[in-house]
């Protein structure tokens, strides 16, 4: 992209980075006119959307290479990278449907199988036998398998039955008397064994809840449409819940999570059975995003055939489990992405995602079951536009904003090759339907600026670093500690045509998390009837302070905010990074002269105020007498003391060093006498210069009762995780999910040294859980359940 970008005139640059939303249909023909022109982009185009130059197709020579890498690691006992390289064979392995008997994919299901069994992974191991004999169902080894998959969970009745399949489509002597053997082992385990429940997978399910109330969608000054409630709702009330319109994965999440979920992949993920990709949890994802259903008949297959009634029932079921009756949707996202090319794999997310919209568009535009839906829908614009492009358009301005204008001059430019590009792939991929002219490309700049602006990130909470939890399967040991960050990692981005139009706050009253891919709003605080319900699109109050938070919104989504944390005094402003009056006896805060351009005229309309709450905190830090010469940079607001900034600022650089040092120790876990000793005269140096609310600190006390957690030092370790919060409680306010997550970690020490506090932490925390995520809460922070226990 960056040759064809520097290729292009400075003058059509130019025409291009100044231009407005009516000179579209010029700058898109003028550059389409040289790309037209330009041999290099011809190339790259043969190189993205030319499946005989795709590098994401399928080989079976990668895949057999895979595959003997993933035998020399098993046979070794490296069976964490033998897992690895089997998932890679069957994701290069190509699907030769006509070869079902010595199907070489079935092979490889059966030697992931092996490795999960080694790794005691066995409900996966089960899965992937079935996979294998959804493929070929006389496979016997896969019939084998399964049953010590089964007998190792305790399904002993399944397992007889399995084996009892292994021995009839086993051909050899030798193999058949394995068979009868491991039937021995398996009568005697069931012999010994107490009890004769079968294994239960457990599996997460979500809980149904519907959304209370009624919410309207009105035009809010300046703010444009926005969404207000119908009547009073109280906090923790789920308002609501939506599927995406599209969705694509981030580029650094493909490996990790299932590429239509957006959930973690379990050790037996799948892989499409066209290109080599995506990876999913399950059949059922895979069928949904690429609608390939492998169908399976083994009612008619002549091995089963011959089998006795009851055993040829269970065969019939085992084979057309739950894993391949899911029925393909009209709707498949990665579809037309999924013929080996490249372009999805390289182009950047947000243009992806453009395609998945347009690709979905034109889908429903063709299902016969939507015609209703379409008419009724698009009867004026049918009347007046011949493009189904151009109804797409029309429909997506309706939904979503946009801000081109306010984009900058090089995203201006970036958005045209992209839009030309994509549309060139598509047509590569649906043909005609997808014209390459000024007007939809014009359109398809839009609606990728629409995306910028109307995209949703969806995210997973993780807690990372966690020294003494157990994964999510096992106990919750009773000497347990938890110091770890709870952070919410970016996995996707997704469009939500009624999601986009709730409007954003820097002291959000709703609370957006995601299950699955879908998206759920819940409130947070008391909504009145009327109330605007306002999210966060990213930083609020207590994360950034108000000038960080204003240039990152203009930055991702091009608007000025105006909300009441960015328009209006707050304690969390002023703190966050201020420093302390030179005066001891003094609680004012010195600001800085960035932070004091962003808060000067907020303050000057706090101190005009002639009625104000005592109780609030801001009277700790700034004093509504003080002359307003006292707000300049290095001032007290309080008191009007001078300090040098110069020198403070300084002092904590040199603090940061040694505090650098005790966060590579806690990586290395070895943490010495004399790191902890600098670490704490460290603290001293920030406490003598910077306010006692400033985010640093609680960092900095957050840091030592890691490190003292990790020396066993676990009173310390509760003592600074205690101060850590108490400056926290300040910035943000004392109920917020920030505050839980903290509170996660003081608990898992309290627990560990018997405190009898943490009862009422735990407490605390599943207040605050259920307000954010009510019903949903286990299924988004598993750990909560074990302090439950």
């Amino acid at each position: 992209m960056e040759t064809l970008k520097g290729a292009i005139p400075e003058g059509l640059k130019r025409m291009i980075g100044d231009s407005t939303v009516d000179d579209l249909s010029a700058t898109s023909s003028s550059l389409h006119s040289f790309f037209h022109h330009f041999e290099p982009f011809h190339q790259l185009l043969t190189e993205l959307a030319d499946p005989k130059h795709a590098l994401c197709g399928k080989s079976k020579d990668a895949a057999l290479e895979s595959k003997q890498l993933g035998n020399q690691c098993f046979s070794k006992g490296d069976y964490a990278n033998a897992l690895d390289c089997y998932t890679q064979a069957l994701r290069k392995a190509p699907f030769e449907a006509s070869d079902m008997e010595n199907n070489f994919v079935a092979t490889l299901y059966i030697n992931r199988a092996t490795v999960l069994h080694k790794m005691s992974l066995l409900t996966e191991c089960l899965r992937d036998c079935t996979r294998a004999l959804q493929i070929c169902p006389s496979y016997a080894k896969a019939w084998y398998r399964r049953g010590k998959a089964n007998a190792s969970l305790g399904n002993y009745k399944d397992a007889e039955c399995d084996l009892n399949m292994a021995k009839i489509m086993e051909s050899s002597s030798s193999g058949k008397r394995q068979i009868e053997s491991e039937q021995k082992n398996i009568l005697d385990q069931c012999n010994s064994t107490s009890t004769g429940l079968q294994h239960k997978e457990n599996t997460l399910t979500t809980v149904g809840e519907v959304p209370q109330g009624k919410l309207q969608c009105v035009t809010i000054p300046e703010k444009g449409r926005g969404m207000i409630s119908s009547h009073d709702i109280s906090p923790g009330s789920l308002v609501h819940s939506e599927e995406p319109y599209a969705v694509i994965i981030l580029k650094h999440c493909r490996d990790s999570h299932c590429h239509y979920c957006l959930n973690d992949l379990p050790a037996d993920r799948v892989p499409c059975r066209s290109c080599s990709v995506p990876l999913y949890c399950s059949q059922q994802c895979q069928t949904k995003a690429g609608g390939q259903v492998l169908r399976i008949f083994p009612e008619v297959h002549s091995a089963i055939e011959k089998l006795p009634s009851d055993l040829g029932e269970y065969a019939v079921k085992v084979i057309q489990g739950h894993d391949s009756k899911h029925e393909t949707e009209n709707i498949t996202e990665h579809k037309h992405e999924c013929q080996g090319v490249n372009w999805s794999a390289v182009l950047p997310s947000e243009v992806v995602l453009a395609g998945r919209i347009l690709a979905r568009f034109l889908s429903e535009r063709r299902t016969s079951e939507h015609i209703t839906y379409f008419v009724e829908k698009l009867l004026i614009v049918l009347l007046h536009y011949s493009s189904w492009l151009t109804m797409a358009y029309m429909l997506l301005m309706q939904e979503l904003s946009h801000f081109y204008e306010h984009m900058l001059p090089e995203s201006k430019l970036d958005t045209h090759i992209y839009s030309i590009v994509l549309l060139y792939c598509l047509n590569r991929s649906f043909g005609a339907a997808f014209s390459i002219d000024e007007v939809s490309i014009s359109q398809v700049v839009i609606i990728i600026s629409q995306i910028k602006v109307n995209c949703m990130t969806v995210v997973r909470l993780k807690s990372k670093d966690a020294h003494g939890f157990s994964d999510q399967f096992g106990e919750f040991p009773s000497c347990a500690y938890l110091t770890s960050n709870v952070e919410q990692v970016r996995v996707g981005k997704a469009i939500y045509k009624a999601g986009s139009l709730f409007n954003h706050s820097c002291q959000p009253n709703i609370h957006a998390y995601f299950l699955s891919r879908n998206l759920c709003i819940r409130t947070t605080k008391v909504i009145p009837a009327e109330g605007h319900l306002e999210l966060s699109y990213g930083p609020q109050v207590g994360f950034w302070d108000c000038k960080d938070r204003l240039n990152f919104l203009k930055e991702e989504y091009m608007f000025q905010c105006q909300c009441t944390g960015c328009s209006k005094v707050n304690l969390s402003d002023i703190v966050l990074n201020g420093f302390c009056c030179v005066n001891p006896n003094c609680s004012g805060a010195v600001l800085d002269s960035r932070v004091i351009n962003c808060e000067k005229q907020k303050i000057k309309n706090f101190m005009s105020q002639l009625k104000i709450d005592k109780n609030d905190d801001i009277h700790t830090v700034l004093n509504q007498n003080n002359a307003s010469c006292h707000i300049q940079p290095g001032h007290c607001l309080k008191c009007g003391s001078y300090r040098d900034l110069v020198s403070s600022s300084a002092a904590v650089d040199k603090a940061l060093i040694f505090i650098k040092r005790l966060l590579d120790a806690i990586l290395s876990k070895e943490i010495s006498n004399t790191t902890i000793a600098d670490a704490l005269k460290s603290l001293h140096w920030l406490r003598s210069n910077l306010h006692a609310y400033n985010k640093l600190i609680a960092e900095v006390e957050d840091n030592l009762a890691q490190a003292f957690c990790l020396l066993g030092e676990l009173q310390l370790s509760m003592d600074h995780c205690k101060a850590s919060i108490k400056i926290l409680e300040k910035l943000y306010h004392p109920d917020d999910i920030v505050i839980a997550y903290e509170l996660v970690k003081l608990c898992s020490i309290q627990l560990s040294t018997s405190d009898g506090a943490a009862m009422d932490t735990i407490s605390r925390i599943g207040d605050i859980f259920s307000c954010y995520y009510g019903l949903h809460a286990d299924l988004v922070f598993p750990y909560l359940k074990y302090l439950r226990r």
